[in-house]
């Protein structure tokens, strides 16, 4: 009985999380239809929502799982130049904008979870620091591949080239420039488009959580050795996790690229890695909702701060301190949560002993 209740909860905290989130997205399709907000908010509203995706698909890997990885701007990357070069590829068959973003999303998402699980076989069997200094070797690996990339499309079918840029006929063009990056590109990401996935997979994050596979990943996160005793498999469940949040991380990835005209690879570099991280951490390990609340703040942040352009980034930088020593101290979450069981009372809800103790 006790486990049922527990598993109502979970649930009814997930829908209040979903239902919060469509409400935020009507509010501010209504407030972009009317002309409310302005041209930065909405140039800034796509990649928000690919921001909000890496993060919680990173907290699947470091909050669920308990691993630490430092590459996962690599996955993005992956999923971007790979789902550019999907979707040019879609655009010449097809007239359809919805249709070729589909596509190169899923193709981005299954390269970069093909990404995943080559890189997990060999490394996952590490843990902790180890594991980390990895996986952000993986990252520098993927950005550097990229930089030498060239990949160009004419009549006579694609042309790629390491080092050198490969010839191609006058009508052709170059998808994939080196250091350069994709050029060229259609911006075809839509707010709707990147919601919808942002939706969906946190439907599926939270759908793996609740299942008897997220209990045995939960499990290893715990007590690995207690874990492995009572027959849980190790590197099936890490494999897994690993190649699902890279999938992820790819479909951000090719979101995230489609809303501009040239994308570099050194929008994917280690700083990237550890501002998704940044978002996990201050939002709570383990904790979707707060991972979304993050990476939608922490995104826009910097932007609502350009009219101080010579201390901005100071600001961001004091802000996102203050934050964090914040949530790491004991009075003021008990003041948070006094706050919101008064306004769950308000509302007609029962105060939990532990919410009446801390209020007493």
């Amino acid at each position: 009985m006790k486990g049922r209740k527990t598993l109502n909860k979970t649930s009814k905290n997930n829908f209040i999380t979903m239902g919060g989130l469509l409400l935020v997205y009507v509010i501010v399709l209504i407030l972009k239809e009317g002309g409310i907000t302005t041209n930065l908010i909405n140039g800034q509203l796509v990649p928000i929502c690919a921001y909000m995706l890496m993060a919680i698909s990173l907290n699947l890997t470091v909050g669920i799982l308990g691993e630490l990885s430092l590459g996962h701007a690599g996955f993005m990357s992956v999923g971007a130049f790979g789902g550019v070069l999907i979707g040019t590829l879609m655009q010449e068959v097809s007239d359809s904008k919805t249709l070729c973003l589909l596509v190169a999303v899923i193709g981005g998402g299954l390269l970069a979870a093909l990404a995943g699980f080559l890189i997990g076989i060999p490394v996952l069997r590490l843990r902790g620091d180890y594991l980390a200094i990895v996986t952000l070797a993986f990252g520098q690996i993927i950005k550097s591949i990229v930089n030498i990339l060239y990949v160009g499309l004419d009549a006579d079918g694609l042309h790629v080239g390491f080092i050198e840029k490969p010839e191609i006929l006058e009508d052709g063009k170059m998808i994939i420039n080196g250091a350069m990056g994709a050029t060229g590109i259609r911006k075809i990401s839509t707010f709707t488009f990147a919601f919808v996935v942002l939706m969906l997979c946190l439907i599926v994050i939270y759908n793996l959580i609740q299942s008897r596979t997220g209990r045995a990943i939960m499990a290893l996160r715990d007590n690995r050795i207690a874990a492995e005793s009572v027959g849980i498999n190790v590197t099936k469940y890490k494999l897994l996790v690993f190649a699902i949040s890279a999938a992820m991380a790819g479909m951000a990835g090719t979101v995230f690229a489609f809303n501009y005209s040239t994308v570099t690879p050194t929008k994917f570099d280690f700083n990237t890695s550890i501002l998704i991280l940044v978002f996990v951490v201050l939002g709570g390990l383990g904790s979707m909702r707060g991972s979304l609340i993050a990476a939608a703040l922490l995104t826009l942040l910097p932007e609502l701060l350009r009219e101080f352009s010579d201390y901005r980034m100071l600001v961001y930088a004091v802000v996102l301190i203050l934050v964090m020593l914040g949530t790491n101290n004991a009075k003021i979450r008990n003041l948070v949560a006094a706050f919101i069981s008064d306004i769950k009372s308000m509302f007609g809800g029962k105060k939990t002993k532990k919410e009446e103790k801390t209020n007493g």
